[in-house]
């Protein structure tokens, strides 16, 4: 058993290693006006397939939504019965198909066509290479793929095996291409991935920060006891002291009992100017919950104010916020 799985996998990853070499090779060319097909979508990638190769399409539509890339699945079976009209003008097709030869994918040529969207086709003949004589399929296509395998990792060369994962494979190369020449970024990628440890962990301060109301600030002439009070009424262990809209000081819990320590009852007789501390650190809304993490270890605090790029006060976050995104 254990001679068999591993057989499977070397035959897949000599499929892989032959995709490989064609795209940098004969298939070079053919896999560039792909890229820029799908770069100059002005709609999405309609991405299709039957059976085995449909599951493909589904993964290859859901890692082009993923990274940059709009795209949708379309099951030829219920395109044919209406959901053709999914596909406008301005979409580009990519049609999965180990054969060139699927009935259902066939069916919706004359539509594609029609509506004059650019077909770009993942076929399993040799032929899209120029080989011998191309399928249906990839003779109909504006860029035909080859996704050829010298056999199928399965003992009878019937399930799609090793075609699958090179159907795989091809797609994420695009997809990720792609990305590359989209100038797709950590920013984006968090945008689109909101939910779930991947959305948390790629969180930004400003998802995250108190701001408004629930953001404790004084002025610079503000009395310890009415600091103490909202301090305290605010729940953060902190607060801001502000000069109109701009960052001067911060007090913390910390500095209130370093100062009682000192000066005992007279600390009372400050005001937020004389008892904060200056130029406190700072973080800008658009940075990561890991860099605002990563500060507070670095500076052993429990929370960070959020100012714009001129010193204004945004909002401040504070340990406990980062809680919730799995980083603590």
């Amino acid at each position: 058993m254990k001679n068999i799985g591993e057989n499977v996998v070397r035959i897949e990853a000599e499929a892989l290693r032959a995709l490989a070499d064609r795209i940098a090779g004969p298939m070079a060319t053919a896999f560039q006006r792909a890229v820029e097909l799908l770069f100059c979508c002005a709609g999405r990638v309609v991405v299709t397939g039957m059976g085995k190769s449909g599951l493909i399409a589904r993964k290859i539509a859901a890692t082009l939504s993923s990274t940059g890339t709009p795209a949708l699945y379309l099951h030829p079976v219920e395109a044919l019965h209406g959901d053709l009209g999914m596909v406008v003008r301005g979409d580009v097709v990519l049609a999965l198909s180990a054969s060139g030869e699927t009935e259902e994918i066939l069916a919706l040529l004359a539509t594609i066509k029609r509506l004059q969207v650019p077909l770009i086709a993942m076929t399993g003949d040799a032929s899209s290479s120029g080989i011998a004589r191309a399928s249906t399929l990839a003779a109909a296509a504006d860029v035909a793929l080859d996704c050829s395998i010298a056999e199928e990792a399965c003992a009878l060369g019937l399930a799609p095996t090793a075609s699958t994962t090179t159907m795989l494979a091809l797609g994420d190369a695009l997809a990720v291409t792609l990305s590359e020449k989209r100038g797709f970024k950590e920013e984006d990628f968090a945008n689109l991935h909101p939910g779930g440890k991947l959305g948390k962990r790629l969180a930004r301060v400003e998802s995250l920060m108190h701001s408004g109301d629930a953001l404790p600030r004084v002025g610079p002439q503000t009395k310890m006891p009415d600091v103490i009070y909202e301090m305290s009424r605010k729940k953060l262990g902190v607060t801001a002291v502000v000069e109109g809209e701009k960052l001067v000081g911060i007090i913390s819990d910390g500095d209130l009992r370093r100062l009682l320590e000192k000066r005992g009852k007279d600390v009372l007789d400050l005001t937020a100017g004389e008892a904060m501390t200056k130029n406190p650190r700072t973080i800008a809304a658009g940075e990561f919950a890991a860099t605002a993490l990563a500060v507070m270890e670095e500076k052993k605090i429990t929370s960070l104010m959020v100012v714009s790029g001129n010193g204004k006060l945004e909002g401040i976050v504070h340990l406990h916020d980062l809680w919730s995104t799995e980083l603590v």
